[in-house]
């Protein structure tokens, strides 16, 4: 029994000294927990849902009702308002619906709502256009739900405070005061209540309006409703596809196997060199550079025609459109070939053996597969999550597939996302070369 507790305290210290293991154990499992309750349940604050989305508002009249709209959106924990933008010169100035709409055919803008010039405060209802660019299935339609929530709950008390006004500037301010006394009794008189509090709530507009009527007065409010507000929705900056959440996850998922086909290839550094074959190669003309490079451009040839059989399969199995920009596609899956075999080498670069290798590449794989977008819309996380998926290749990678694939993107449209693969590829590699030539893998 006493050589069991000896055994045992011997494997519990080595575990404990494999950083890799306990950040498997526990790390992991905390982050990845953290990130699905947030997205599929209720965080700390009691609410879910996407945060700070980018919605712009193009509000040339900027009259009562488009004020009280804007308000409400503003105070949507979902949203981050935006109202105005800067020309060359960094002035500011307010959005135009040109401008809006030039900020979504390029990608940079997802949302907006626009209130038509010609409405004012004598106008009867509202009438809004919601131009969304739905690359995102998912996430388009939460935050649609949402825009038509807020406007239906902010809308019709602006209305009918405008109303207020219009009638109070028809008949005088004592007649309509005296119309919403007599007509706050005899609500009190019919249903109770203070006549005071009901006399007031009628002042401010609110006449207990909502899009969730209960039982049978749902049909009769809706349908009022439905002509008080009326929201035009217009797909803008994205080509017709067949099955949108499919086109999405495709390029997530390829990522993630991509990533880990990459380290596990450049893990295999350790192998070879156990079994003598780098010593056997340095004998001969071959330098380490010669080794190193080899590798990886194996890794990218491999990296690629992964990828491209993978959206291949996405086309045949789901009918994502791969074909009528192939060659921008091509282009993007090479990036992120790069990019993932520069990441594999660097992992093989830094750890001391194979075994610290694969668990730091599960843990680095599967956090940059979380956080990047691989899974779910990356608005659905937390906002500081939200900017550390920006560091991430997984999210730059998906940003180019949907760029083709949804918008159907050309080369110039490409360039910030395979800047950003090719340039973190770049500072990767020089890294990991500088390690391997001063490591003790070849030796």
């Amino acid at each position: 029994m006493r050589q069991i507790f000896l055994l045992v305290g011997k494997e519990l210290r080595l575990f404990v000294k494999d950083r890799s293991a306990l950040a498997l154990t526990f790390v992991i499992p905390v982050v990845l927990i953290y990130i699905f309750g947030y997205v599929f349940g209720v965080n700390q604050s009691g609410t879910s849902g996407p945060t700070g989305i980018p919605l712009a508002v193009v509000n040339p009249e900027n009259s009562a009702t488009a004020q009280a709209i804007v308000a409400a959106l503003e105070k949507e924990k979902s949203f981050r308002v935006v109202r105005t933008a800067k020309d060359a010169k960094e002035t500011e100035h307010v959005l135009t619906e040109a401008e809006v709409r030039q900020q979504m055919q390029n990608g940079s803008l997802r949302f907006a709502l626009v209130f038509p010039g010609e409405e004012a405060d004598n106008a009867f209802g509202v009438h809004v256009r919601f131009l969304n660019n739905p690359r995102n299935e998912i996430e388009t339609q939460m935050v649609t739900g949402l825009v038509q929530k807020t406007i239906f709950t902010a809308a019709p008390q602006a209305v009918f405070q405008s109303l207020q006004k219009q009638a109070t500037r028809a008949v005088g301010a004592p007649t309509m005061s005296a119309f919403n006394h007599n007509l706050a009794g005899a609500i009190a008189q019919a249903f109770g209540g203070d006549v005071a509090a009901i006399e007031k709530k009628i002042g401010q507009g609110d006449v207990g309006l909502s899009n969730q009527a209960p039982n049978d007065k749902a049909s009769a409010t809706g349908n009022f409703l439905d002509k008080l507000i009326k929201i035009d929705s217009e797909q803008v900056g994205v080509r017709q596809v067949k099955n949108p959440e499919a086109t999405r996850t495709v390029g997530g998922w390829a990522m993630m196997f991509l990533l880990f086909s990459m380290s596990g290839a450049a893990t295999s550094l350790f192998d070879e060199k156990k079994a003598g074959i780098f010593q056997r190669l340095l004998s001969t003309p071959v330098r380490r550079t010669h080794i190193l490079w080899s590798k990886y451009l194996v890794g990218v040839i491999v990296g690629l025609v992964q990828l491209l059989v993978l959206f291949t399969a996405g086309h045949f199995l789901f009918g994502i459109d791969v074909t009528s920009n192939l060659g921008n596609l091509v282009l993007v899956c090479l990036a992120a070939s790069i990019a993932c075999v520069a990441f594999g080498m660097l992992l093989a670069a830094i750890s001391p053996t194979a075994a610290a290798a694969n668990g730091l590449g599960t843990f680095l794989i599967l956090t940059m597969s979380a956080v990047g977008g691989a899974w779910f819309p990356t608005s659905f996380m937390p906002e500081f999550i939200q900017h550390l998926s920006r560091l991430t290749i997984v999210y730059w990678a998906i940003d180019g597939f949907l760029r083709v694939l949804y918008v159907g993107g050309n080369f110039v449209s490409l360039l910030p996302s395979i800047g950003v693969l090719l340039g973190v590829a770049a500072v990767v590699t020089a890294i990991s070369v500088w390690r391997f030539n001063r490591g003790q893998i070849f030796d």
